[in-house]
């Protein structure tokens, strides 16, 4: 065993002294000093060129190199890694309270991999790969602290310098196709009637429905087939109808799914429309639950390792913790139709500060950074022979925007129709929800003559907490008198009866329902939505709506009152209904 030596080196202060008898006992007092103990490293070797640099360890800080750590980002364990840690040479610490006058080298590939939005932030971006820049001064609010005892590193950067990950997200590799497969659903009704007066006569009728399938890797087939009878005493006949028939799958780095076949348009712009040929559109079943419909995007800046907690209604729907810096949530649940959210950010020292985020929300609107799309090209399908089968393709773009504001677009193109619809909806916190758009259309009609129109849309919705009203106001739409749609556009004639529909016994009595005629385009339709919470009364609804036509008098009307509670148990309701359609007496 080798023998330690250790010296204790003394420092005092003298002053020098002065002929002056206060100076004097100054001089004759005891000076402060101290000491501490010092290793000589002479003492080690012979040859002193030969001692290494022990200075390090005598600050009680530790010697540079690579160290087996365990990582922790915000609190929240990540690995066992090998770590290379640097000295600091300006102040001897990493961070205030960390004494091992190291800094852990962490590459802008490391910082990646952990969830680091590193593009946002110029000295990670343009790093050369392998290099260790400050993070500290790459990041702000961000550091580091290493615990030597424990080898545990201990990395805190701000929640929004990190990558959005919403609660619920599974990465794509984690995916499950499901198994190959041949799927059959079918439905069976019948029934018979009959009449026992004298004279009188037995019916049958029957229906199947089909609903088969091929799941095979990533695609799925699915087709739709009916057949109906009936039977009577004089006739009888029978129809079989081929629905639809669609292959589609998956397209992942898109979040959509392309779709060949027979299918339908989004309906969020113009009308939806039915089709056959290719379709692709987002998907929002391929988002977690977290990001679907609309929610607004909370900002917000912590001191401290705080507890971020948000209130709708007096209700908490969210709560989580975030670290030092600026935050963002953006995944919030879809929640109520409107209300305003109440943020309340409690620090570590026990302080709390409190604001307001107004929410309101209609259906256009979509969350912060979401880009909704679908691009359709195709041939209009319809079962009517009044109607020609065009082809004809469409797209349309919608995009959520920062502070609550949505914009969004879309054309439809055909050999006899143009459009194009622009428009923007906004939450408007406390006012409620709005949107607007505008539709520019030129159109060829069946007489050959060629319209060009506008129409506008208008969209509002609010929500009345405190009275449990919740009331959306539809202006849809308001058009002038050459405004036509491309369905309108298909029709063989500019007016007449579309009775495919019905029974050959039925097209003798022709029905005011199955008309057209294209003189009398739509000029406005207004529509009023209004349910209202009574409390432990039950609840009541009110809708009504009114279509109205140019070139005559002629309205389409809607009104229905319901009301809903429950006695013992048992759910009840009554409503009232009224319904008239142009032409009805």
């Amino acid at each position: 065993m080798r023998n330690q030596i250790f010296m204790t080196r003394y420092y005092s202060s003298v002053t020098k002294p002065v002929l002056t008898p206060l100076a004097l006992a100054i001089a004759l007092a005891p000076a402060p000093g101290w000491a501490e103990n010092y290793f000589n490293p002479a003492f080690l070797s012979d040859d002193p060129s030969a001692v290494a640099d022990l200075s390090t360890f005598s600050r009680n800080a530790q010697a540079a190199g690579m160290y087996r750590v365990d990582v922790y980002l915000n609190n929240t364990f990540l690995a066992t890694r090998d770590i290379a840690f640097q000295a600091v040479k300006t102040t001897g610490k990493s961070a205030p309270t960390d004494d091992s006058g190291l800094r852990a080298c962490l590459t802008p590939e490391m910082l990646k991999n952990m969830g680091v939005n590193t593009g946002a932030f110029p000295l990670l971006a343009k790093a050369a790969a392998g290099s260790c820049p400050d993070l500290a001064s790459a990041i702000p609010a961000a550091r580091t602290r290493f615990d030597f005892a424990q080898q545990r590193l201990d990395i805190s950067i701000p929640q929004a310098a990190m990558v959005a990950s919403a609660r619920g997200y599974i990465p794509p590799k984690y995916w499950d196709e499901g198994i190959n497969a041949l799927l059959l659903n079918y439905t069976f009704t019948g029934a018979n009637s009959q009449d026992r007066s004298p004279g009188g006569s037995a019916e049958n009728s029957y229906f199947l429905g089909l609903n088969s399938g091929l799941n095979l890797g990533a695609w799925r087939l699915r087709d739709y087939s009916t057949w109906n009878a009936n039977s009577g005493d004089q006739n009888s006949d029978s129809d079989w109808q081929h629905i639809s028939t669609y292959l589609e799958r998956d397209v992942v780095f898109l979040q959509g799914e392309l779709t060949a076949g027979d299918s339908y348009t989004p309906s969020a712009l113009f009308d939806s429309l039915p089709f056959r040929g290719l379709q692709l559109a987002s998907d929002d079943n391929m988002l977690p639950d977290s990001m679907k419909g609309f929610a607004p995007t909370i900002h917000g800046i912590a001191r401290s390792n705080a507890q971020v907690t948000i209130r709708q209604n007096g209700y908490i729907i969210n709560q989580r913790y975030v670290p030092p810096g600026a935050f963002t949530i953006n995944d919030l649940y879809p929640t109520a139709a409107s209300g305003d959210l109440t943020v309340e950010v409690k620090e570590s020292d026990g302080s709390i500060n409190r604001y307001n985020v107004p929410y309101s929300a209609v259906p256009i609107l979509q969350r912060e950074g979401r880009l909704k799309y679908a691009a359709t090209v195709a041939e209009y399908r319809s079962e009517s022979s009044q109607k020609e089968k065009v082809k004809f393709s469409q797209a349309t773009l919608i995009w959520g925007l920062p502070h609550g504001f949505t914009l969004y677009g879309g054309t439809q193109l055909s050999s006899h129709y143009h459009a194009l619809a622009i428009g923007s909806g906004a939450n408007l916190g406390d006012w409620g929800a709005v949107s607007l758009d505008v539709t520019q259309a030129t159109s060829t009609l069946a007489d050959n003559n060629t319209y060009q129109g506008q129409s506008l849309r208008f969209l509002y919705a609010k929500s009345l907490a405190q009275s449990g009203t919740n009331l959306q106001l539809m202006g849809y739409r308001y058009s002038t008198s050459g405004f036509y749609t491309l369905d309108d556009t298909t029709w063989k004639r500019m007016s007449g009866y579309d009775d495919d529909s019905r029974t050959d016994s039925d097209k003798s009595r022709p029905e005011w329902a199955d008309y057209y005629n294209l003189y009398y385009t739509r000029r406005g339709k207004v529509q009023l939505d209004i349910n209202q919470q009574l409390g432990g009364l039950g609840s009541l609804f009110i809708t009504g709506s009114q279509q109205s036509y140019w070139h005559t008098d002629e309205k389409d009307s809607l009104l229905q009152v319901g009301y809903s509670d429950t006695l013992a148990g048992i759910a009840w309701s009554v409503s009232y209904n009224n319904n008239k359609s142009a032409g009805d007496a």
